[in-house]
This record gives structure tokens, C-alpha cells and sequence, in this order.
């Protein structure tokens, strides 16, 4: 028999290991938190947990799954190359900086400033996606899905997507480590560089993904560890400005938007690949 794959992926709340066929046939799950080998086919036990043998920290059970709900089996049927569930904080940077590590650029001297090097501006983006997408994936155990880096058509991509009992949230990060940041509806002030219409990309982020699901996404600006945020007026069309500290809080405040179940069904739809190349 070919060599199995072991793909990681979170579910709900569940850390779960995923064996499949090279073909992306699903054979079987181990879920960390219960120690249990779910088989979907009793004769591949043997390959099964041979597999995930260097995973396995102690003993296990071994066993058929549990009745599955409809999103698992949406996920049971997902190849495992067009699922976005196992992408990092930070994907797609992660894989760009892995391709070209960065170099940075050197610094015209001044009197007031001695010759230097100014670092790679991806290095402060894949801080900022990386620290909103930790807090978002703690919000786990309060009924939250979370998906990361979700690739759009042209090039453009949704640094977070949340889904959960306070709805669909499109979660941009940005960068703001000691600045002050001015926002004046559509626009974006980050310390001394020029005003960037940031809100006007937001919102067409959350209608692409609002289009995809056929279901209402919220925009949601995190602005990582500024030293002041000024809003000049609440935004329009209910987009929100929060500091990175305040995300959890707020998001685990919100709710009476969507069911678990729904939650669950938007998630399974969410995490295909396919989902969002139609667009």
C-alpha cells in the first residue's frame, strides 16, 4: 500500500490529525484531546496507526467515529489539498518569505539618522497577521472557528475569517507597533506614512467573502499595538476599528447571530478551496 498522509486540522474545539490515501481518500482521524482513533475502515487499522505512530504521546483508543454530523461530512469529502484549515497565521507570507527570505534595504543617511537598513515590511505584516490569528484561535472554547490566510482570485487574500455565535467576521491585521494611527473613514493613517484608503479594501474583502457564502460579513480593522488610535467618526456599515488587546473581549461579547450548527455549516463551507475561486 502507497504511504499514508497525516494532515493536521482543527475542529471546533478538537486538535485532530487526519490520515488519508495519496488519492485524498480520508481513512481515519485521531483526535489529541480524547486520544481516539476514529477508522472509517477496520482493514487499514494497522496502516492507520502506524502512520500515527510518531504523533501518539500515550495510549489510545481505537474505533468507528461517531455519528457524523453533516459538516463532517463535508470535511470527510474535502481533498485534503483544497483544505484551508491547516493554514498558519501568516500563510502566505510564511511561504513568500520562505521563497525569498528578506533582505533589507538600506536607509539614505542624514545628520539626524547614520546610515542603516530598513526591515523587510513583511517581517512587521506577518507579525501583526500572526498576532491577531493567536487571539482569534483562542476564542476556540467560546464557540469560534477561525480560518487564516484564504487565497482570492488575483492575488488578494483575507487575513482572517472568523465564524461564530457573533456571525462573520473578515479580519484585517495591521502593523502599528508604537505609531499612532488615525482613521477618517475610508482612510488609514499609520504613523508618518501616508494615508492609505485601508477601510475601502476591507469592505470589498468582506463582500467577496459575503458573496461566497451567501451570508452577511462583517469587516473588522485589528490594529496591533498602537500607541494611540484615533477614530474620527464610528465607520459606516457596521465595520469596526479595535487594538488587538480589546479582539478578545469584544468577540467574546458577541452573540445571537449565528447557531452552532450554522457556525458549523459555514465553516466546512468556508475551509474548501473551491469556495473561493469562484469568485
Amino acid at each position: 500500500m502507497d504511504r499514508l498522509r497525516v494532515t493536521p486540522s482543527r475542529h471546533h474545539t478538537h486538535d485532530r490529525l487526519y490520515v488519508h490515501r495519496p488519492d485524498g481518500t480520508t481513512l481515519a482521524w485521531y483526535d489529541r484531546d480524547t486520544a481516539h482513533v476514529s477508522l472509517l475502515n477496520s482493514t487499514q487499522r494497522e496502516a492507520v496507526l502506524d502512520s500515527l505512530t510518531p504523533f501518539l504521546t500515550g495510549p489510545v483508543t481505537v474505533g468507528p467515529p461517531p455519528a457524523p454530523t453533516p459538516a463532517d461530512l463535508a470535511r470527510l469529502a474535502l481533498h485534503p489539498d483544497d483544505d484551508l484549515a491547516p493554514n498558519r497565521p501568516g500563510e502566505a507570507l510564511l511561504v513568500a518569505l520562505d521563497r525569498a527570505p528578506a533582505r533589507p534595504s538600506r536607509l539614505r543617511p542624514s545628520r539626524l539618522r547614520p546610515t542603516g537598513f530598513r526591515p523587510d515590511p513583511r517581517r512587521h505584516a506577518l507579525t501583526a497577521e500572526q498576532t491577531v490569528g493567536d487571539t482569534l484561535d483562542a476564542l476556540a472554547g467560546a464557540g469560534w472557528h477561525v480560518l487564516h490566510s484564504l487565497p482570492l482570485p488575483g492575488g488578494d487574500r483575507i487575513h482572517h475569517l472568523a465564524i461564530g455565535p457573533g456571525g462573520l467576521l473578515c479580519v484585517h491585521a495591521l502593523y502599528a507597533h508604537g505609531q499612532r494611527v488615525l482613521v477618517a473613514d475610508p482612510m488609514v493613517t499609520t504613523g508618518r506614512r501616508e494615508a492609505a484608503p485601508l477601510l475601502r479594501r476591507l469592505r470589498a474583502d468582506a463582500h467577496r467573502a459575503s458573496y461566497a457564502l451567501t451570508a452577511e460579513v462583517t469587516p473588522l480593522l485589528a490594529v496591533v499595538a498602537p500607541s494611540r488610535l484615533e477614530i474620527t467618526a464610528a465607520p459606516r456599515d457596521g465595520l469596526r476599528v479595535l487594538r488587538d488587546a480589546d479582539l478578545s473581549g469584544a468577540l467574546t461579547r458577541l452573540g445571537g447571530v449565528l447557531k452552532p450548527a450554522d457556525a458549523e455549516s459555514l465553516y466546512a463551507m468556508a475551509r474548501d478551496r473551491h469556495t473561493w475561486t469562484r469568485l
